[in-house]
């Protein structure tokens, strides 16, 4: 059944056309991902839905029966509202049996608020956001309009999300960045790309598949009238006279040919590493602790980065992973330890919160306050040049900052902290309100920068595609180390014990504290003990010699037993055998790379202590 339609609705917004004569039918069942880069238009598409935005032509029809709740990405709030008095006011059921007040308090606590009688005023931009999520949530409507629903949830809030919008009965239409809550969530994916609304009936894995297929078939398509388009200019090189009506025709077909544009192609953000030399020593952090209002977060922490690591802190909210941040950059001094600098590092910081930009200054100057131009692995590029990389083209650049979207404004500070060229990238939240673009190249860019990346993030894709360790707090100040992306750590924690598996929230939120819970398991791993010693034992330097032997003998019988099921096509049992083999190499093959990790991390801490 039909719910909502939208025909031939234009938008233009400045100088900017958002949308251009852009229809799409929404129906029952629909869960919709709108996605497309920072400043497309992807909120006012989502307002002029929810009726807060009325398109300058065209019509938005809605079934006058369906109900609509929207969540904005900036909720304004009376300021002598309680948490429970703004979440429940004003909502209604005709169930009398509905307790409000219960429900109410459920949700919150999910989202990780566990006084809610507390005044909202005070509270933290992420607190506000998820009191409003809250709210939203409370007894949905027909059509559920989420605007960046997953910012400043931890992961065991977006797992309990996930959840919910899943078992949700109505039409769900959001705008987020998070890959994996779009693949777990929707059934189709609006895309708004130079104006125009491209609708697939996918997740967002469908999607890219579905998206490539269409514009290899314009490229096709392209490639044929250029085709024919030869073969007509030879015909008017001939002297074609224009005497018949079918000769008139032809020749209004080849103008048409003529001025067909060939297909826009994704503007694609492009970034060289930048960063500078890294010396010996790097960032030392010894026996460090801090506390607030008498609660831990850190309890006794010691690391020693090493050259080019990528580690991924993660954690509920409140629980001190920015404070973690703080203290390696200067900004928060530990109660206890120390924090050594090395003298070559350069730090780049990229912050929550954007900077303050001065809305009148143009986007070029705003570069060019770091650098003119700088040194790439290609040469000498031009502060304008790199805006053009990061989808700042030339109108844009020279537009006051003030009009450029809050997602636009967070890819010009990425790009300022980048143009630095830092040897050591220091990134809190990198994925809030950066478009799938950006992030996509941001990580590719990230497999090339030579130097150390630590990055707090509750983006799971984010984080396995990019770090290779994880630093978990989990409870009264225990950080624990995990070797691999974020499913690593998951399936780590999970197995041990140290992380339930529920899509029940625990931790402990600023805005009213639950107690939290000592998970922490008393036995230490080697892994664990890493920053405990600097020394090998006998069987590790034994070990150390040999394991880059024992991985390339496994990688060798793992690529024999590949040969083997080739021959063994047709023969079922051996295939099971073989297959079973291989599983059994592979695991005997993860255990030795993770191993090869700790050992070549302990190596490399012994040459930096001597």
């Amino acid at each position: 059944m039909n719910i909502l339609n939208i025909e031939n609705v234009t938008k233009v917004y400045g100088d900017k056309v958002l949308l251009q004569d852009v229809s799409l039918g929404i129906n029952e069942g629909d869960k919709i991902g709108v996605i497309g880069v920072n400043g497309c238009g992807k909120s006012t598409f989502l307002k002029m839905i929810a009726g807060l935005s009325i398109p300058d032509s065209g019509n938005i029809i809605k079934n006058n029966q369906a109900s609509i709740a929207y969540l904005a990405q900036n909720t304004e709030f009376d300021p002598q509202d309680t948490i429970l008095r703004y979440v429940t006011k004003d909502k209604v059921s005709s169930n009398p049996n509905w307790n409000i007040e219960a429900e109410a308090k459920t949700i919150l606590r999910k989202l990780g608020i566990y006084d809610e009688n507390v005044a909202i005023a005070p509270l933290s931009g992420g607190e506000k956001k998820r009191v409003a999520l809250a709210r939203t949530l409370l007894a949905p409507a027909d059509i559920l309009i989420l605007d960046e629903p997953t910012n400043h949830l931890d992961s065991g809030m977006v797992r309990w999300i996930e959840e919910y919008l899943g078992k949700f009965k109505g039409v769900l239409i959001m705008v987020t960045h998070d890959r994996y809550f779009l693949d777990r969530v929707t059934n189709k994916i609006v895309e708004i790309d130079r104006g125009s609304l491209y609708s697939y009936d996918a997740n967002f894995s469908g999607y890219l598949e579905l998206k490539q297929a269409r514009l290899d078939q314009q490229a096709a398509s392209y490639r044929k009238v250029q085709s024919i388009l030869r073969t007509e200019i030879e015909w008017v090189r001939r002297g074609a006279q224009a005497r018949s009506t079918k000769q008139k025709a032809r020749l209004e077909r080849f103008e048409q040919m003529q001025n067909m544009k060939a297909p826009e192609q994704d503007k694609q953000v492009e970034m060289d590493s930048l960063a500078s030399r890294l010396g010996k020593k790097t960032i030392e952090l010894e026996h460090i602790s801090k506390a607030y209002d008498g609660r831990t977060l850190i309890s006794d922490f010691t690391y020693y980065t090493i050259r080019n690591e990528r580690i991924g802190i993660v954690g509920p909210n409140g629980c001190g992973k920015t404070t973690l941040l703080k203290i390696i950059l200067g900004l928060e001094q530990p109660d206890n330890g120390s924090v050594t600098i090395g003298e070559t590092i350069q730090i780049g910081y990229f912050s929550q919160m954007v900077e303050d930009m001065n809305p009148e200054e143009r986007v070029i100057d705003y570069v060019k306050n770091v650098a003119e131009y700088i040194k790439t692995s290609k040469g000498t590029t031009s502060a304008s040049q790199m805006c053009e990389r990061f989808l700042f083209g030339p109108e844009t650049q020279y537009n006051p900052i003030g009009k450029l979207s809050g997602g636009e404004k967070r890819r010009l500070y990425l790009l300022k902290v980048l143009m630095a060229a830092p040897n050591v990238l220091i990134l809190d939240e990198p994925t809030n309100d950066l478009d799938i673009t950006t992030l996509a190249v941001l990580e590719e860019y990230l497999d090339y920068f030579e130097g150390i990346v630590i990055t707090v993030s509750h983006d799971r894709y984010f984080l396995d595609r990019v770090v290779n360790r994880i630093f978990a707090f989990e409870g009264n100040g225990v950080i624990t180390q995990y070797e691999g992306g974020y499913t690593d750590y998951l399936e780590k924690a999970i197995a041990t014990g140290k992380l339930n598996d529920s899509v029940s929230v625990s931790g402990e939120a600023v805005a009213g504290k639950e107690p939290a819970k000592d998970k922490t398991d008393s036995r230490q791993t080697w892994k664990n003990n890493r920053e405990k010693k600097l020394k090998f034992t006998y069987q590790e330097q034994r070990e150390y010699d040999t394991i880059d032997a024992d991985i390339a003998d496994l990688e060798e019988k793992i690529a024999n037993i590949d040969a083997a099921v080739l021959d063994a096509a047709s023969d079922y049992t051996k295939l099971s055998e073989l297959t079973q083999k291989k599983e059994e190499l592979e695991k005997q093959l993860e255990e030795k790379m993770d191993r090869w990790v700790y050992l070549n991390d302990l190596a490399e801490q012994i040459a930096n202590a001597k």
